[in-house]
């Protein structure tokens, strides 16, 4: 009476209306370095969302606040500011450059984004060097301390930026780029793209409001 049992296969006795839990075949792929940048600029707007929110609790929680254009030279920082925002064209025409294969431009184009974000960043130093000068310090009050907290840290941002520019042109210089290989660009120019974003925000909050 006793009959063989046939071995379950899966594939074979698998129900009908059974789906896998992942489908790994849904969509394109995400590249590595694209999902690492996202992440790791998901980590700097909380940082800098911090930043700006104890800015705003501390300006709106203290009796006066002086106006920036007393304290700081706007004139000079709102040219600045331009500056980096032309940088930050200059890394988009970067990398349409090497997507077209041009080797070339490429290089051009990266070498004025250094150029650009060096001038920002001497700007800035001159700037704290003249404050200083004047006895501006971190702990003269309020207003100084959370001035130099965040442009401070925007400061070191860029200059994380301007290195970052200056190894991929380095690479392009060497020819290491070509429009199948430039996802190297594309992930600086995001950082960059960023930084800049940030030091939109926080020349409107602390040198014009």
């Amino acid at each position: 009476m006793s009959k063989a049992v046939a071995a379950y296969d899966p594939a074979v006795d698998a129900p009908a209306h059974h789906h896998p839990i992942f489908d790994y075949d849904s969509g394109p792929p995400v590249d590595r370095g694209k999902f690492a940048i996202w992440l790791f600029l998901a980590t700097e707007i909380m940082f800098f969302t911090g930043l700006i929110g104890t800015y705003l609790v501390l300006r709106t929680g203290a009796p006066s606040w002086p106006n920036p254009a007393e304290r700081l030279a706007v004139d000079i920082t709102a040219f600045n500011t331009f500056v980096l925002i032309v940088s930050s064209w200059t890394v988009v025409r970067a990398l349409m450059a090497i997507q077209k294969g041009d080797q070339g431009g490429l290089v051009k184009w990266l070498g004025l984004s250094i150029l650009l974000g060096a001038f920002f960043v001497g700007v800035q130093a001159y700037e704290y060097l003249e404050l200083i000068k004047h006895g501006a310090l971190p702990n003269q009050d309020l207003f100084w301390s959370t001035f130099y907290s965040m442009t401070g840290f925007h400061g070191l941002h860029v200059i994380v930026g301007v290195i970052w520019l200056i190894v991929l042109w380095i690479g392009a210089v060497r020819g290491k780029f070509s429009a199948e290989n430039c996802v190297a660009i594309e992930l600086g120019g995001l950082y960059w793209h960023f930084v800049d974003l940030v030091w939109v925000l926080l020349f409107t909050l602390v040198y014009l409001m």
